[in-house]
């Protein structure tokens, strides 16, 4: 499916602020279904293989520790358009930068703890949803 289906973690230091279902409620009122949704927490390991992408980048490590240092939301959202419209509703990295009204502007408390992640493209979407998921998960 193709165009239609984007993957998004909630990141911890939204899940620590409490802002999980401001952030849920969010998605769902944009028109995303949600098709596969777990809470989770990441080992380092496990966040070292999904972020393996960045390795060579000089925040790989910290990456790696924030993303295990308390639980996240993994989930898979279907939408038309879904990776684009995901990353609109996000909006830029840095909070500073992101648009009025946007989840991380809301939520975000700098680029590192940025609240969210969205997948970039339809290819990566399929690669960390399955990272995250079996098919009997997906509904």
């Amino acid at each position: 499916m193709a165009g239609k289906r984007t993957f998004t973690m909630i990141k911890p230091d939204a899940v620590a602020d409490g802002n999980m279902g401001a952030i849920l409620s969010m998605i769902e009122k944009a028109g995303f279904k949600v098709i596969a949704m777990k809470y989770t927490q990441l080992s380092q390991a496990q966040a070292g293989k999904f972020y393996e992408v960045h390795k060579e980048r000089p925040f790989y490590g910290e990456l790696v520790d924030y993303m295990s240092s308390g639980p996240i939301v993994a989930a898979i959202l279907e939408k038309d358009n879904a990776v684009e419209d995901f990353r609109t509703l996000i909006g830029a990295t840095n909070p500073a930068d992101a648009a009025e009204g946007t989840i991380r502007k809301l939520y975000a408390k700098s680029i590192g703890e940025n609240a969210v992640h969205g997948s970039d493209s339809d290819e990566n979407a399929a690669i960390e949803g399955n990272f995250y998921f079996s098919e009997c998960e997906r509904f």
